[in-house]
């Protein structure tokens, strides 16, 4: 039977996704979790290749577009895969189904929602502040950090399925200010799909990944996603941006609370 919450929720998110290129991860997550009663490690694993599935769409439309730079993505991805296996390992040590994992997961999503929230917000600001002092930084140190960069994302998306987003393209644009921000988008999207394939291939190991309920969430997400891709140029990218990050804050306070 397919739940036609599930195919509304996943509508919704689609769309916002469309029209900002994040919140996916930062919205299902915990809509799963606050809204349907969902188990936070069955949550994370499901909107992890619910995450695949859509930035695999999103990455077609860029590449056609020629807005992606695979060295980026190169670089990205040897941060974030060995870190994305090192935190399947942590985690397979531990009972996800137990009540304290439950909570440090839930935390930890609460937190990280609050930091999303922020970079929604205050991006262009941080951006502007750190952006000329690190406009002068060579290519090998700008590699490496952005090498460091995709290791967080991993760590961050495998425990919460959100990062990737916001907080990864406001420091892409900090480290490649040179960049056009049309193909750091690009890039980081490119990156997401590796990422979140291999985080949510994982947590299927692991027993957490509810495939129904994944299959239903696609099956609103996707015209969510074109319907917001066509609004994108329509609405007014700060009034999206501000609603968007409040909705994460009232969520990101209510799983810490």
């Amino acid at each position: 039977m397919v739940d036609p919450l599930y195919v509304v929720s996943g509508f919704g998110v689609g769309l916002l996704v469309g029209m900002t290129g994040v919140g996916g991860g930062s919205l299902m997550t915990p809509l799963l979790i606050l809204l349907f009663g969902i188990h936070p490690a069955t949550a994370v694993g499901t909107d992890l290749l619910f995450a695949a599935s859509t930035k695999t769409a999103g990455s077609a439309v860029h590449a056609a577009a020629r807005t992606i730079d695979w060295a980026l993505v190169t670089q990205l991805a040897a941060g974030s895969v060995p870190a994305t296996i090192a935190t399947l390992i942590v985690l397979a040590q531990f009972d996800l189904k137990d009540a304290a994992a439950q909570h440090v997961m839930t935390l930890t999503l609460g937190i990280v929602l609050l930091i999303t929230a922020l970079f929604l917000l205050a991006g262009k600001a941080i951006r502007q502040r750190y952006g000329e002092q690190l406009s002068g930084l060579d290519r090998g140190t700008s590699r490496t950090l952005t090498v460091a960069l995709g290791a967080l994302m991993g760590v961050l998306v495998t425990t919460t399925s959100v990062g990737a987003g916001a907080i990864g393209v406001t420091v892409l644009l900090i480290l490649h200010p040179r960049m056009p921000v049309g193909r750091v988008v690009g890039s980081d999207i490119a990156h997401a799909v590796p990422l979140t394939l291999l985080a949510g291939a994982g947590h299927w190991f692991l027993g957490s990944v509810d495939w129904n309920l994944l299959a239903t969430l696609l099956l609103g997400s996707l015209p969510g996603i074109v319907f917001g891709s066509y609004l994108a140029t329509r609405a007014r990218d700060v009034v999206v941006r501000i609603t968007l990050a409040s909705v994460l804050v009232i969520v990101g306070v209510r799983l810490l609370g």
